[in-house]
């Protein structure tokens, strides 16, 4: 039987497997997730956080087919899995965004109409919109997706951009660009106290004209509503007229899907909490400020909150006092107040008992890790942190089945970082959104021991190593050969010939040492075919422990062994 040759030249690659840990997919960093390296994957060894307050140390999260298999200290891996070593690593589940514009475009605007009256303008004109769905000008290819993901996102209600009543929010998943990622559509309608397109001279121009109009909508509705099921269940009664407003307004006043009431302080959050009152429509309140002041009231309606990551600028507490008149220390003296209450808001609501969630709108992707320290620094807990940047996100959305924990049967979306959640040094090493994983630069930290790279008497890699690799082609050996160049290394493995008898060897390429991971590639050549190989591992003094990952094939256990140099 002749052997295929794919199948003989994989047989031959597999002896070249270094040492390494498979801290990464692939040997730089890979922010796009093109695809998974096999259907099931291991992280071995981690410290997991499953839900807030729970956590596993010593652990392994096993992920088949994009959702999570198992999680434990006795998981029993299949021998297909890709295996990452995460000794170091700490996961958690993915944060999810509350309400996102990451990829959202906008309508066209409409025509204005020949015979418009700015008093009673059409809906459209008035900023009437609930018939929009936000996926219709949404692209999943759009840079933000990936500068939020790259925070930790790996979910988000996105949210259509517009007037008083913009569209209807889906949810979606921040996976593979080939999937349309769409989770759930038309999940909840976006409302805010903005005036027709903007414009004081459109009715309603004003945030008590909003206030006015979302009334006369809602009953409208509602007599619609009630009009369409009777015809439908009844004779003798006059067809109702077909309103697309209307009919995109039912699934809200049969409250099977909330309304999203985008709030900027108390004031609106009043207004918007009497707009419940009276209507009695499911009411989340996104953004919002000087929560203290309505907290008793958000309790008593039962109102959801998704509050802004976004925190204001700091200079004004630098501000150098005994310089400034004072009018302007009084000025400045409120502002200070005004920003030191903004840092306290999340902690206000988790003292109040009310669970909420976060929403990036209005903040930039960067600040993520940086504000949330602050939050917990003005009195938020850890646990509560984390619970707004995920389970209590899911339950708002309404996702909890399948997101916002760690949990066999969930959805893989996960983060991986280098230290704790909340700690200064913390990095994002990988990704996991809906089973794809995303790979992210980790930087060296400078320390008084080494250069740059983070290199130390423990973690010198430059030398002479022998390496074998246990693989289902059986066990083999070969050498690795680094020098170190500047900042820089460079290198030459050697392994079995792919082509016949002997050894061959090839450049190593984008050799990377961070901390104690090294991570690099090469190529090989047979059988008329260009492969790579790229591997990463942990740096132990002498020792070297990984494994080799092979795209097509998965990744295998490899060990390697300084020597001295012999020749």
């Amino acid at each position: 039987m002749i052997m295929n040759p794919k199948i003989q030249v994989f047989k031959h690659v597999l002896v070249l497997a270094l040492f390494l840990s498979f801290q990464n997919i692939k040997a730089q960093s890979d922010p796009s997730g093109e695809k998974r390296v096999t259907g099931t994957i291991a992280f071995k060894n981690a410290t997991i956080t499953t839900s807030p307050g729970k956590t596993i140390p010593n652990s392994t999260v096993l992920i088949k087919n994009g959702l999570i298999e198992a999680i434990g200290t006795n998981i029993t891996i299949p021998k297909e899995a890709q295996v990452i070593l995460a000794d170091s690593l700490f996961i958690y589940p993915g944060f999810i965004d509350g309400a996102s514009s990451a990829g959202v475009g906008k309508f066209a605007d409409p025509e204005k109409p020949a015979n418009f009256n700015p008093a009673n303008p059409p809906d459209e004109m008035a900023g009437i919109t609930p018939w929009r769905n936000v996926i219709d000008v949404f692209d999943n290819k759009n840079n933000q997706i990936n500068d939020w993901r790259k925070s930790g996102f790996t979910i988000a209600q996105l949210i259509p951009d517009g007037g008083m009543i913009s569209g209807k929010t889906a949810v979606v998943v921040f996976g593979n660009q080939s999937s349309t990622n769409i989770l759930s559509q038309n999940s909840a309608l976006s409302v805010k106290f903005q005036g027709a397109r903007g414009s004081s001279r459109v009715y309603p121009g004003t945030p008590l004209g909003v206030m006015a109009k979302f009334r006369d909508v809602y009953k409208n509705t509602e007599l619609a509503s009630r009009h369409s099921k009777l015809f439908a269940s009844n004779s003798g009664l006059n067809r109702p007229e077909i309103n697309k407003t209307y009919e995109a307004l039912y699934p809200v006043v049969d409250k099977n899907i909330p309304v999203l009431f985008e709030v900027s302080d108390d004031i609106e959050i009043r207004r918007a909490l009497s707009l419940q009152k009276e209507n009695g429509f499911r009411l989340v309140l996104l953004g919002g400020s000087n929560f203290e002041k309505v907290i008793n009231e958000i309790k008593s309606s039962n109102a959801q909150v998704l509050l802004s990551l976004k925190l204001p600028d700091d200079k004004v507490t630098k501000a150098k006092m005994e310089e400034l008149s004072e009018e302007m220390q009084a000025r400045t003296k409120r502002i200070q107040e005004a920003y030191q209450s903004q840092l306290k808001q999340a902690s206000y609501l988790e003292s109040a008992g009310i669970p909420f969630g976060f929403t990036s709108s209005g903040s930039k992707s960067g600040d993520t890790f940086k504000n949330l320290r602050l939050m917990v620094e003005n009195g938020l807990s850890e646990n509560a942190a984390l619970a707004a940047l995920t389970i209590n996100t899911a339950t708002i959305l309404g996702i909890q089945k399948y997101a916002g924990t760690l949990e066999k049967g969930k959805l893989a979306n996960m983060i991986i970082l280098t230290a704790p959640l909340l700690d200064e040094e913390t990095q994002i090493k990988h990704v996991v959104a809906d089973g794809y994983i995303f790979d992210y630069e980790v930087k060296a930290k400078k320390n008084g021991n080494g250069d740059k790279n983070g290199n130390n008497g423990a973690m010198a890699i430059d030398g002479f190593w022998e390496y074998t690799s246990d693989t289902p082609a059986g066990s083999s050996s070969g050498t690795l050969e680094i020098k170190k160049e500047g900042d820089s290394f460079k290198g030459t493995i050697t392994y079995d010939n792919p082509g016949g008898s002997g050894k061959a060897s090839s450049e190593m390429k984008n050799i990377t040492l961070s901390g104690s991971n090294l991570s690099f590639s090469f190529d090989v050549a047979a059988g008329g075919m260009s492969l790579v190989v790229n591997v990463s591992g942990e740096v132990n003094g002498d020792r070297l422990t990984g494994n080799l990952s092979l795209s097509e094939y998965g990744s295998f256990p490899m060990n390697a062994t300084k020597k001295p140099k012999s020749f």
